[in-house]
């Protein structure tokens, strides 16, 4: 079937004629329609574009995928699952999507996702909930779990996310695909809504390892529309992909990691396996202790929230999103707008991060977890100097059920433990799926060094085919 295959396998087919773009979007078209009324991965589809490159220079050149409601395509509703943006229209392309349309890849629709990104299962959409496409009584994750379900329901060949502490890894874990995160900067982020401008980074849904770096290779780069962007290597992250070695490489993990008490025992043991692996092919690994752990959930969210309440100044019915009818005054547009078009877990974000930057407060929370985050990042810069990458579990559990977490906020905070550090401190990290255990996959997530993706995708890549994960297909 056309859309069980990855990039390489329908770029070759697209090359050859075998397929045209047409048909091949027309195939994912059908897919989608077949699928939707079971999954709900997607927002909005879009139709096959009217102007399109036909100069094949990549291998991206006629592939469809999905796009995250965060990222703006020019002419395409961009509303974050927000009430409040419901209607709005992309005047412009994102850096990201004007790199992928020069590429010939085109954007089959928006993805749902938690509002503004403020969630880690997918529940905080204000338009529906998706599913996980292995077991649809559990989450996709979050907030980029309409992307993780798109791909994994073979709805499209890879997918676009956010990641600003986990959002792309977790719920990759949680479908059982390959996710993504570049370094802080490594992808433009202009065009694209913000949570936490200090954090957020844009990133890749795919089949394979192979698939993230023919992806990668395409979106990176210094934007001039964005002052956090870097430069792109000069090199091929899929030329280089099969490039190594794992013999003598040092590797390491975090000991407090595997002594959580919440770790389910099933991942831990998968864990270990990896590492066994790994160590069995001649590399050498140690384990390191992480003083900070018990920091790394007040840390993280403490900044998150405070950008973001920040970022959401914005939408206040004047100047962006809907205004409430039947207002008086200024002041009743504020506050009447807020509370008709916001969802909880927005709200929530924007009275927590008010208050951490309130006169009263800042320097007792902001300004001391920025000072965290430092010692965070000097950790992991010293062990990227000693270590060839850093492993870890993705998540402390399998997908949990619908409502399992939303009662209590700080649970559900929690489960993003192993995945934060890579984002506090801007460094690229991998999710990858290990092995099957019934419905679910394990996963493990590699960290790396700041700027060096190619490394983490040559040890995903090497760790892929050791797993020889098999697939589940979502079938209807």
């Amino acid at each position: 079937m056309t859309h069980h295959k990855t990039i390489d396998q329908l770029s070759q087919e697209l090359t050859n004629k075998a397929l045209t773009p047409q048909t091949l979007y027309t195939e994912y078209t059908q897919r989608i329609q077949n699928v939707e009324p079971h999954i709900d991965a997607f927002l909005s589809t879009f139709d096959f574009p009217e102007t399109f490159n036909m100069k094949n220079n990549s291998k991206l050149w006629g592939i469809p995928y999905a796009n995250k409601a965060i990222i703006s395509v020019q002419g395409k509703e961009c509303n974050a699952a927000s009430k409040i943006l419901e209607g709005y229209i992309a005047e412009k392309n994102a850096t990201v999507t004007d790199k992928l349309q020069a590429a010939g890849a085109l954007v089959i629709g928006n993805t749902n996702m938690d509002e503004f990104a403020q969630g880690s299962s997918n529940e905080h959409s204000a338009y529906k909930t998706t599913k996980n496409p292995w077991d649809i009584k559990t989450v996709p994750g979050g907030s980029s779990g309409g992307s993780a379900a798109a791909v994994a329901a073979d709805e499209c060949v890879f997918a676009l996310g956010t990641d600003t502490g986990g959002s792309i890894r977790q719920p990759a874990a949680f479908c059982g695909i390959t996710g993504l995160k570049p370094s802080y900067g490594r992808v433009s982020r202009y065009g694209v809504m913000s949570y936490a401008s200090s954090l957020d980074t844009v990133g890749v849904f795919s089949k394979t390892v192979q698939d993230s770096a023919i992806v990668l290779d395409v979106i990176t780069g210094q934007d001039e529309k964005d002052m956090t962007s870097i430069p792109s290597p000069d090199i091929s992250y899929e030329k280089e992909l099969k490039n190594f070695d794992i013999t003598g490489k040092k590797i390491c993990y975090i000991q407090e990691f595997l002594d959580l008490p919440g770790l389910d025992p099933q991942l831990k043991k998968d864990f270990e396996n990896s590492l066994q692996i790994a160590k069995d092919k001649g590399a050498i690994i140690e384990s390191v202790s992480f003083p900070l752990i018990e920091a790394i959930i007040p840390t993280y969210y403490i900044i998150a929230k405070s950008e973001g309440s920040t970022n959401y100044h914005r939408y206040d019915g004047i100047r962006y999103g809907q205004t409430a009818k039947d207002s008086k005054n200024i002041k009743e547009i504020y506050t009447k707008s807020r509370s008709e078009f916001f969802g909880d877990e927005v709200k929530r974000c924007i009275l927590l991060g008010t208050t951490m930057l309130s006169e009263g407060s800042i320097h007792d929370y902001y300004i001391k977890a920025a000072k965290v985050r430092r010692l965070i990042r000097e950790f992991f810069d010293n062990l990227s100097s000693q270590y060839f990458a850093i492993l870890s579990p993705v998540t402390p559990t399998l997908p949990f059920t619908f409502g399992e977490k939303t009662k209590n906020p700080l649970e559900m905070y929690a489960a993003d433990i192993f995945t934060i550090p890579a984002s506090l401190a801007g460094i690229p990290a991998i999710s990858i799926p290990t092995k099957r255990y019934d419905n679910f996959a394990g996963s493990l997530q590699i960290m790396g060094k700041y700027k060096d993706e190619l490394s983490v995708l040559q040890l995903a890549y090497f760790f892929e085919q050791e797993f020889q994960f098999e697939r589940l297909h979502y079938k209807v």
